[in-house]
């Protein structure tokens, strides 16, 4: 694989361009910390985050599995 296929294969596969997949793959990372971070307050605090994180995860996968990923900004102001 040459360099340039590291950076280019995986997202024309997602029919996306280089800096498009950045920019999903980076809100994914941010509203994944938060899903994590909550899920930690939830472990020492049960009564507190109790659907934060597992509605945090439906809502990502349910972005990632319905078509362009970047097309769906109702879920961004969801974070």
């Amino acid at each position: 694989m040459t360099l340039k296929q590291h950076f280019t294969e995986h997202p024309a596969s997602v029919d996306e361009t280089y800096f498009e997949h950045f920019k999903v793959a980076a809100r994914f990372a941010r509203r994944l910390t938060i899903a994590a971070g909550a899920a930690a307050v939830h472990a020492v605090i049960p009564s507190m985050c109790t659907k934060t994180a597992s509605e945090r995860i439906r809502e990502l996968h349910s972005e990632m599995t319905a078509g362009k990923r970047g097309a769906t900004s109702s879920l961004e102001s969801a974070a």
